[in-house]
């Protein structure tokens, strides 16, 4: 298994993965061109893939989906109220790559067991993924409010996560946004803080979680070594520092290739 988040922060998500058959790209939420500029730095191609898959119709998640279903023909794989935000966005989608499934749902896609899971965001029907294949299983959850009992149970002995880490507390309520973004931000259905990011992972690491890729940062209200930083002092409390790893998510670039 190959995992790599391609670009990831508010301007634009999207990640790569490679699991037997299967070439599976999680959201587009860049061009059409430069996600095959990101792409092609690891060796990958969007005229392989399998199917694109979307967590929810925020355009920093399916801006270039459009274009790549149509240019190259691919599946595009989304809830059925995702599907009914997205019909006039992807409307060059043909009839035939409109693929629904039922969200807390498992299925497959070439021998891939995939389950989308629900999350709290102010989308319609927001989830995140897990995928596993070969005794492996690796997650993606971005843009959720907090994570309940319910995620962290999903989430278990996950060998790779890429989870969210967007902003400090401080930094957004000192900033420049409109007090009711900030309030959107920092409500249930809002984003994960660097704090409430730190705690989520202390308790994933007593199901087995070990490795972690921390992601959607924003540009405004967080910095990478803010994130880090926060993020190691709840481990650090929790005296498992040296026993989780954790790396940044790059907002424009790939971050590398994770291979189980």
């Amino acid at each position: 298994m190959r995992f790599c988040p391609l670009c990831s922060g508010s301007s634009g998500n999207a990640t790569y993965i490679e699991a037997g058959n299967a070439r599976i790209l999680i959201d587009a939420g860049l061009s059409c061109k430069r996600i095959t500029e990101l792409m092609a730095k690891i060796g990958a191609s969007p005229k392989d893939l399998t199917a694109i898959l979307v967590t929810h119709e925020h355009s920093d998640h399916v801006r270039g989906v459009n274009i790549l279903s149509k240019k190259y023909d691919l599946p595009v794989y989304a809830n059925a109220e995702t599907w009914s935000m997205l019909r006039t966005v992807l409307k060059d989608v043909a009839p035939k790559n409109v693929c629904v499934f039922e969200s807390d749902r498992d299925f497959f896609l070439s021998g891939v067991r995939i389950l989308p899971f629900t999350v709290p965001h102010d989308a319609v029907h927001c989830v995140g993924y897990t995928f596993s294949q070969g005794g492996h299983k690796v997650g993606i959850c971005t843009d959720l409010g907090h994570a309940d009992a319910r995620i962290l149970s999903i989430l278990s002995g996950c060998e790779l996560l890429l989870f969210e880490a967007n902003h400090d507390v401080d930094m957004l309520m000192a900033g420049s946004y409109p007090y009711l973004l900030k309030k959107r931000i920092l409500s249930g259905i809002g984003h994960m803080n660097n704090d409430d990011c730190g705690a989520a992972i202390v308790k994933l690491y007593g199901t087995g979680v070990r490795n972690v890729i921390l992601g959607h940062l924003s540009r405004e209200n967080n910095y990478p070594e803010l994130a880090m930083v926060t993020v190691r002092a709840a481990l650090e409390s929790a005296g498992i520092a040296d026993r989780v790893q954790l790396c940044i998510a790059a907002r424009e670039e790939p971050t590398g290739v994770f291979e189980l």
